[in-house]
């Protein structure tokens, strides 16, 4: 569906309804433009945490790549389901979780041998303890109003000593603004203002939003949704990775963090 107007962009407040309603529409309408954009670089079987490149093949913020056979795997905002596949190729058995129908459509497209499940992130539809990870790259932290609900029901799904890693825009960059270039280098506003970004119609209604949160709201964030944080990954910039993704770049990538990877544990 073509737009007749461009939506305008503004910093307001946005509830839960809003911000739901408002992401899983723009999903759904920018599904096909982004996989043929970015598929490429995420593979159809690749588990990328960001635009730097950082692999979880070589990362292993999961655990041990031979550690995940036969574990029970929960990916949030999967998209196209890529990180889901790969862990399914290393023996795991996952579930991929997005908010966008049209995204999912494209992860049935490329095949899963796996469960695919069309869920907000704030009420997953699955038992307490059915899962032994939980895992999400860029998908749904960053744009839920009520982050704080989302780790709570993440930490009901896990079992105990269960591990949830997530990938957001790194906070600082909330500063800067969103170019690759030497324009993207100066900052343009306060770190400290949690105002949402809102991409509005003509009509004032929401069609794309994005929730501000400092490093230390997400660290709070987690803390409050009942886990312990294990570790703060903040990926380098690698001499390999030559693309530019919206605001990430390698000029920018070598001067400030884009991604934070958080690692935490259920207790």
């Amino acid at each position: 569906m073509i737009q007749e107007h461009e939506p305008e962009a503004t910093r307001r407040a946005s509830g839960a309804a809003e911000s739901s309603r408002a992401n899983r529409g723009w999903w759904d309408r920018n599904a096909d433009e982004y996989q043929q954009e970015h598929g490429g670089f995420l593979g159809d079987d690749r588990f990328v945490w960001g635009p730097e490149g950082l692999d979880e093949a070589e990362a292993a913020l999961l655990g041990p790549a031979a550690e995940l056979k036969g574990r029970d795997v929960l990916e949030i905002g999967a998209g196209a389901a890529q990180c889901s596949r790969w862990l399914a190729a290393q023996g795991a058995r996952p579930v991929a979780l997005d908010l966008s129908h049209r995204q999912l459509q494209h992860a049935l497209r490329i095949g899963c041998a796996f469960p695919v499940v069309e869920a907000d992130a704030g009420a997953l539809p699955f038992p307490d303890g059915t899962f032994d990870l939980a895992c999400s790259a860029y998908g749904a932290v960053p744009f839920v109003s009520d982050p704080v609900r989302v780790m709570r029901e993440v930490r009901r799904v896990l079992r105990p000593g269960g591990r949830w890693v997530f990938s957001v825009t790194h906070p600082v960059r909330w500063a800067f603004p969103d170019e690759p270039g030497p324009e993207g280098l100066s900052v343009a506003a306060s770190y400290f203002d949690r105002t949402p970004y809102v991409e509005q119609d003509e009509n004032g209604r929401a069609v794309y939003v994005e929730h501000h949160r400092t490093l230390g709201d997400r660290v709070r964030d987690v803390v409050a949704g009942g886990f312990r944080l294990v570790d703060l990954v903040e990926p380098e910039w690698p001499a390999w990775n030559s693309q530019e993704w919206g605001g990430w770049s390698p000029l920018r990538g070598n001067l400030i963090p884009g991604t934070a990877i958080f690692i935490c544990e259920r207790d």
